[in-house]
């Protein structure tokens, strides 16, 4: 679309006196870099052999594994590893590795195969027990194997073995994958399965069943248990029968009216049971099988109303295959969450409830996904009313506001997590909901949060079905026990990430999926030898949702430098910024958020300081010098401070801790796009842009732009994702052509603001914006809130002004006052 034929001035912004000193085009900042590494990966594959520049975490790359694990499923902050403490300390570049083992592919990749090597297991390490690998050595004519990580030799099984041929490599070397392959899955015998959790001196819970506490149990096909708060506001806010009736059609691809869609389009593996439970101040469990399903009446409920003694009153049709059962599921659900004269419970157990789903999966593990909508002020883990938390914030107890009030959930939590059970919570309130305390469970169990404040069932609706949906079709492991092991002279110093650590060191989930990633912060114990390779090994121990024991390990060999310049060289800003946010995170409960602040300047200043003091000392002072690879290093940590856990303005404790849960889990490209979020000039489509080419059917997507009103149009039309919301803001003087074509109507004043996605017109702009979003919601695998912003007009522009990180906003200044003012940033810039 052209702009009018009349001159209009870049939007308004507020006074910056120091603005006219620095050339905002002259300020380094991410998008030249995302763009150029997006084109030079655009028509060429990567290869995972060490010695090369890895693709950043925003480009959409085909990795062709070479024993190496594709960046997707773990990257590391330098891919040339310094050779001794002192030279990491000197580079002051942070050694962290990020891991999502089970991260999607490109459908053009190859899978992960699937090695099962029958009783005797994958071969292991004697001493580290570390995995074999493509970076092991063969010795004594096949008879044993030298480790890569510690040097140790281990005798290689009867069953094993092959001979070598002249290159000391063995004669089956292509037929294995886990000779060749970077990552792989190893199928597991009866000594990895997962073992019945011991016998606590004060349980949660009453079995009606003894459970086994020794021994191990057999695999077999994920459970899942939905739990439904089924009390007054819940149920009057439409958050319930939203949530049941988004299951209902996921399960069977039914529409709310009862009409049947796709028949086995069911989201759960065919294998899989399920089990329904409500709660309000009373539990209510079901028995769904077909023998009392008559006359497709809804399945009589059995009460628990003792909240402090819990246990499972029946066990018999509790747990039933959805497709066998689909009329009482049907029946069920369709009549949850309707409002009834009789409903009086304002109170709901969620608490309790929680450890009801425990009870229901001891002794097997599983998936809870729990529906919940008001504080749980009865049963186990009670809360109270928060004080005025505003008043907390920068002052000594700040740190309260996010470590749960109760210890009660910790120990839930806890219990889920040696049991192999995740729990995924849907908030869905009117009023705070202490997630500093509901939500550790799911930040221990490996479960996620979903934030609805304020639910409106034609708004977030659509939202809360596209993320069950994601939540239960996704890649999923449970009973998950993960360890990353390094080469010797190398060591774990700390985790980061959604987990619970056990006292061994061992990183237990109660589910592990696609999405999730965790972060280790690697540290010398001696000096390592610049002419051998430095490893890394993520091995994750986990059932299938199938019900098969597997372990998913993956495989780093590093390059070892000598020199500052090439740990610099290689280095990956996306892993360090994803290691600042998450370090930074990890310390609220502890420290304060201005403390935190210093902290994070410190790092980066540190960090480009390093650079400067020893790869270019023989500069002048008032030259700019960044290193390549941390050229928008100062942006992203301006962007960290921004982000809603770390602000210095108020912000609801609830909202924070949200936030703190996801962040700590995103993988590094959602952590990417969180911070700095993609921004779209819609109005300036060319013609070819998101639109199927004629001759390769290829669609070129559009380029992004700098998140900041300086380069912004007041005829514009714009669009910006955080990986939390979409929002589109809409300029005053836009054409009228623009929105015709978009929305079909004329007048920006005849737009209804509250739509939840674009309307389907036939004009090239729809298509092609429509085609962005597809797009988009194909990378993520879920459809983000919507909102649109018109100029002056709708409040959803106070968020669309919070995502252009680089203005003055969020209690902070803007990126190019920083970059003037500050202390630090003046250091950076040579000015």
């Amino acid at each position: 679309m052209n702009p009018p034929s009349t001159p209009l001035s870049p939007i308004p912004q507020p006074p910056h006196s120091l603005r006219a000193a620095i050339d905002p085009q002259s300020i380094p900042s991410p998008i030249d870099t995302i763009e150029g590494d997006r084109e030079q990966w655009e028509d060429q594959t990567y290869g995972t052999l060490p010695g090369g520049h890895v693709p950043l975490s925003t480009t959409d790359y085909v990795a062709i594994d070479q024993g190496n694990s594709s960046p997707k499923f773990l990257r590391i902050s330098t891919w040339n590893i310094p050779s001794t403490s002192r030279l990491a300390s000197d580079c002051r570049i942070p050694i962290a590795a990020v891991v999502q083992p089970f991260a999607d592919q490109d459908p053009r990749e190859e899978e992960i195969p699937v090695v099962d090597t029958g009783d005797i297991g994958p071969a292991r390490c004697a001493s580290c027990r570390g995995y074999i690998n493509p970076w092991c050595k063969w010795v004594d004519g096949g008879m044993k194997w030298t480790c890569n990580m510690c040097t140790h030799e281990t005798a290689v099984a009867p069953e094993y073995f092959c001979n070598l041929d002249a290159n000391l490599t063995r004669l089956d070397h292509l037929q294995r994958p886990e000779l060749n392959k970077g990552t792989v899955d190893f199928v597991v015998p009866e000594e990895y399965w997962a073992p019945h959790s011991p016998l606590r001196m004060e349980p949660l819970f009453q079995s009606v069943m003894p459970l086994p506490t020794s021994g191990r149990r057999q695999p077999q096909p994920m459970n899942y248990i939905f739990a439904f708060d089924v009390s007054l506001e819940a149920v009057q806010s439409g958050f319930t029968h939203s949530a049941c009736s988004s299951l209902l059609d996921l399960l069977y691809s039914q529409s709310e009216s009862g009409t049947e869609g796709h028949q086995g389009d069911s989201c759960l593996p065919a294998e899989s049971k399920i089990c329904i439970v409500t709660f309000d101040r009373t539990l209510h469990f079901y028995d769904l099988s077909v023998r009392l399903n008559l006359h497709l009446a809804p399945p009589i409920a059995t009460l628990m109303a003792y909240l402090d003694d819990v246990f499972v009153p029946l066990r018999d049709g509790l747990f039933v295959d959805p497709q066998g059962s689909q009329p009482a599921i049907t029946a069920l659900l369709s009549t949850l969450g309707k409002p009834t004269t009789r409903m009086i419970d304002t109170e709901a157990a969620l608490g309790t409830a929680i450890v009801a789903c425990l009870a229901s999966l001891a002794g097997t593990g599983g998936q809870v996904v729990v529906f919940t909508g008001v504080l749980p002020t009865i049963g186990l883990g009670a809360l109270k009313t928060q004080v005025d938390e505003s008043t907390l914030f920068g002052t000594d107890k700040e740190n309260t506001l996010f470590a749960p009030r109760d210890n009660t959930w910790k120990d839930i939590a806890q219990q889920c997590a040696e049991e192999g059970i995740g729990v995924s919570m849907f908030l869905g309130m009117n009023r705070p909901i202490d997630v500093a305390s509901v939500g550790i469970i799911s930040s221990l169990t490996g479960g996620e949060l979903y934030f609805h404040p304020r639910f409106d069932p034609p708004r977030d609706g659509i939202v809360l079905q596209s993320q069950l949906r994601r939540l239960l079709k996704r890649t999923t492991g449970y009973s998950c026990i993960m360890r990353v092991r390094c080469s010797s002279g190398l060591r774990v110093a700390n985790h980061y990430g959604n987990f619970y650590e056990s006292p061994t060191g061992d990183l237990l989930f109660g589910t592990l999926d696609a999405d999730k990633a965790i972060s280790v912060h690697l540290e010398h114990t001696k000096t390592l030898d610049d002419s051998m390779f430095a490893f890394v090994q993520s091995a994750v121990l986990y059932t299938t949702s199938h019900g098969q024991r597997r372990v998913r390990v993956c495989n780093l060999g590093l390059q070892v430098a000598s020199l500052a310049g090439n740990v610099f060289r290689y280095a990956d800003m996306d892993t360090v910024v994803c290691h600042m946010v998450r370090e930074g995170i990890s310390k609220l409960p502890t420290q304060r958020i201005a403390k935190i602040h210093e902290q994070l300047t410190d790092t980066c200043t540190a960090i480009l300081l390093g650079y400067r003091k020893h790869c270019a000392a023989s500069a002048a002072p008032s030259q700019l010098i960044i290193p390549e690879a941390f050229r928008a290093l100062p942006v992203y940590t301006l962007a960290i401070m921004k982000t809603k856990p770390l602000k210095g303005r108020n912000v609801t404790a609830d909202v924070r801790n949200y936030q703190a849960h996801k962040i700590m889990s995103m993988s590094v490209r959602c952590t990417m796009q969180h911070l700095y979020p993609q921004l779209l000039a819609l109005h300036d489509l060319s013609d070819h842009v998101a639109l199927p080419d004629p001759t390769t059917g290829q669609l070129r997507w559009p380029s992004t732009m700098r998140t900041s009103y300086i380069f912004m149009e007041s005829y514009g039309l714009y669009l910006t994702d955080n990986e939390e919301m979409t929002v589109l803001w809409i300029g005053s003087d836009i054409s009228p052509q623009l929105l015709k074509d978009l929305f079909d109507v004329d007048d920006i004043l005849q737009l209804d603001p509250h739509i939840t996605q674009f309307p389907h017109l036939p004009t090239r702009l729809s298509t092609q914006i429509r085609n962005i979003l597809a797009h988009r919601h194909e990378q993520r695998g879920w459809t983000p809130k919507f909102m649109i912003a018109r100029r002056n007009m709708d409040a959803a522009e106070l968020e669309f002004s919070d995502m252009l990180v680089e203005d003055q906003n969020n209690a902070a200044m803007s990126y190019l006052d920083c970059a003037y003012t500050s202390t630090s940033f003046s250091q950076w810039f040579g000015y």
